[in-house]
């Protein structure tokens, strides 16, 4: 299985890092911290290039504001050395749920276990 695994990673990107990366990251990266998720965040040794490697899914709604903020150059500290200031208001961040059996379903649809039925609506039926 361990060949099967090699060869796997070898050639996709959807789940976590090719060799390459590997490689590059190996050479050329300087990790600087890891998130809630468990991704691992990495910064080039000139400090031009900033990346990250999954724990998993490659999707890039799994990254906090804190740590996308980092990887786009909006913030030069590192979130773990100066974390952003959150408003009592604000929702913990959350991934995209989109396709999933967690993904937002209005009242009235049809993936409720029990949908709403409507009153206000009258379905037109031809003559």
């Amino acid at each position: 299985m361990g060949i099967l695994n090699t060869l796997f990673r070898a050639t996709t990107w959807w789940q976590g890092a090719t060799l390459n990366t590997l490689l590059y990251t190996r050479r050329k990266g300087t990790k600087v911290g890891e998130d809630e998720y468990g991704n691992v965040f990495y910064s080039a040794n000139d400090g031009k290039k900033r990346w990250v490697i999954y724990n998993g899914e490659v999707e890039a709604s799994r990254i906090g504001p804190d740590w996308h903020g980092w990887l786009h150059h909006t913030f030069k500290e590192i979130p773990t050395e100066r974390p952003l200031v959150h408003k009592d208001w604000e929702k913990p961040h959350l991934p995209n749920l989109t396709g999933t059996p967690e993904a937002y379903a209005p009242a009235g649809s049809l993936r409720r276990p029990e949908p709403v039925v409507r009153k206000d609506y009258e379905a037109w039926s031809p003559e």
